[in-house]
C-alpha cells in the first residue's frame, strides 16, 4: 500500500509541477506580446518544447495500470535459427535495450550471458531497475525479424534473422508465490562468459531447474555462487509468475470466446536495412524510417503505440 501510496503521489505532483509550468509559459507569453525580446521568445519556445515533450511522457506512464507495471523488468533474448547472423541480431537487440535504458535513466544489470561462437550472443539475461521499466519493456515481447545484407556471407546476400524477446516482472519477496525447496534441482558449473580468471576456475555459475515446470534459469555473471543463485530465483520468480498470467488470460479468453491475440512467440516488429530502411511494428501500425537511430535505443515511439493500440 506504502508503496501504491507513493506511486500515486508522484504522479499527482508531477501534474502539479506541469501546471505551474504552464502556468509560467503563459505569463511569458504575455510579457511578449506587450514588449517583443528575441532572448525571451527563444527561452519560451524552448520551454514550451520542453513541457510538451515531458507531458507526453507523463501522459504515457498514466497508461501503466497494470498491477506490476511499475516494477522492475527482466529480459531474456533468445536468437532463433540461423546460427551467427541471428546470434548477432541478439546482441544487436541487446544494444538497442541497453541504449533505452540508459536514455530513460534506468539501470541494467546482465545476470547471464552465454556468448555465440563467432559472433553475437546464444542467450541473455538482464534486469532493467527503474519505476515502470516492466510496464514500458512488456511491449517489447515477442519476435523480432531483421532483413539485411549478411556481414558473414562472403556472397553478400541478404538474410532474414528472427529473435525472441520475453519480459516479465521481477518480483518482490512481499508478492506471494510459494516455491517449494523440493520442487527445486539446482546445479553449479563453471561460468563460461566473461568475468575474470576466478570466474572460469570455479564452480561460481548456478542452474535452477522448477520441477513441476520444467522452467530452467541460470546465472553467471557474479563471481560468488550465492550472489548468482539469489539473481537466477529471481529470475525464476518472473517466470513463474508469468506463466501464471499466461494461464490465466488463456483461460479468460476460452471463457470469453475471444480470438487469440499478438501472444509470445509470434512476430511483432520488422527492422528491415536492405533493400529500403524502415522499421515497422505490426500490431500499432507505427513505422519508423531511420532504422539506425532505433537500433540505438529510440524505442519510445513504438512503446506509446503499443500503448495506445491496446
Amino acid at each position: 500500500m506504502l508503496k501504491r501510496r507513493s506511486s500515486i503521489s508522484r504522479v499527482v505532483e508531477n501534474f502539479e509541477a506541469y501546471e505551474k509550468r504552464l502556468a509560467d509559459i503563459l505569463e511569458l507569453s504575455e510579457l511578449l506580446e506587450m514588449e517583443e525580446d528575441d532572448g525571451m521568445k527563444k527561452e519560451t519556445l524552448a520551454e514550451m518544447k520542453k513541457l510538451a515533450d515531458d507531458t507526453d511522457k507523463l501522459e504515457l506512464s498514466a497508461m501503466l495500470a497494470g498491477e506490476h507495471d511499475p516494477d522492475n523488468a527482466i529480459v531474456e533474448i533468445h536468437p532463433g535459427a540461423g546460427g551467427t547472423e541471428s546470434q548477432d541480431w541478439a546482441e544487436m537487440l541487446m544494444r538497442m535495450y541497453m541504449r533505452w535504458a540508459e536514455r530513460s535513466g534506468y539501470k541494467t544489470e546482465v545476470v547471464d550471458f552465454l556468448p555465440g561462437e563467432e559472433a553475437g550472443v546464444k542467450s541473455v539475461t538482464f534486469i532493467v531497475s527503474g519505476e515502470y521499466a516492466y510496464g514500458y519493456l512488456k511491449a517489447e515481447i515477442g519476435v523480432h525479424r531483421l532483413v539485411r545484407i549478411s556481414p558473414f556471407d562472403s556472397n553478400k546476400r541478404r538474410h532474414t534473422s528472427f529473435t525472441s524477446v520475453s519480459v516479465m516482472p521481477e518480483i518482490n519477496d512481499d508478492i506471494e508465490l510459494e516455491i517449494l525447496d523440493d520442487d527445486l534441482k539446482i546445479d553449479t558449473f563453471r561460468a563460461s562468459g566473461a568475468g575474470g580468471q576466478h570466474v572460469n576456475v570455479t564452480d561460481s555459475a548456478v542452474r535452477i531447474t522448477h520441477l513441476p515446470t520444467g522452467v530452467v534459469v541460470s546465472c553467471q555473471n557474479e563471481r560468488s555462487q550465492h550472489k548468482n543463485k539469489a539473481s537466477a530465483m529471481k529470475v525464476l520468480k518472473g517466470k513463474l509468475f508469468a506463466l501464471e498470467e499466461k494461464k490465466m488470460q488463456e483461460k479468460r479468453e476460452a471463457l470469453g470466446g475471444e480470438k487469440k491475440g499478438i501472444q509470445w512467440g509470434s512476430q511483432i516488429r520488422s527492422y528491415v536495412l536492405q533493400p529500403y530502411q524502415m522499421v515497422k511494428d505490426l500490431r500499432s501500425g507505427v513505422e519508423v524510417g531511420d532504422v539506425r537511430r532505433v537500433l540505438d535505443g529510440d524505442l519510445d515511439v513504438f512503446i506509446r503505440g503499443y500503448l495506445l493500440s491496446g
